[in-house]
């Protein structure tokens, strides 16, 4: 997408799994990709300055609040969620909590129980300068 760098890129490989049937309780944060299948009670948050990706598997459960660069949910969460660029809610979603979005993506099915807020893009001003006239 236009004014986007190569960092802002989704993250594309999953390097973390939270199994079905394992429950966490606590604050949560990573790098890279997470993949949850079980339940954490706590914030969900990635590392500052690099790209990431949680994805919230249909089985999945988290409560309490999310902010990363782009998020996928199929599950429940309990909390607000703040996607820095792109928000996918598959049609298992279930969102109680204001969603905080730059681009997003609602599938048929999809609940969310709460405010959508659009971010603006964090794309940068190029300041223009005219050229001297030759007269």
């Amino acid at each position: 997408m236009f004014g986007k760098s190569a960092s802002s890129k989704p993250q594309n490989r999953i390097d973390t799994l939270i199994g079905a049937g394992t429950s966490i309780r606590g604050d949560v944060t990573f790098s890279g990709g997470l993949r949850v299948d079980g339940e954490i009670l706590g914030n969900v948050r990635s590392a500052a300055d690099a790209p990431s990706t949680l994805v919230v598997s249909e089985h999945a459960r988290i409560e309490g609040e999310i902010s990363v660069t782009h998020v996928v949910i199929n599950g429940t969460v309990n909390g607000p969620v703040q996607a820095n660029d792109l928000l996918e809610l598959q049609s298992r979603a279930r969102v109680t909590g204001d969603v905080e979005y730059s681009t997003i993506e609602i599938q048929l099915g999809a609940v969310v129980q709460g405010r959508l807020v659009h971010q603006a893009s964090h794309v940068k001003a190029v300041e223009l300068k005219l050229a001297a006239s030759n007269e």
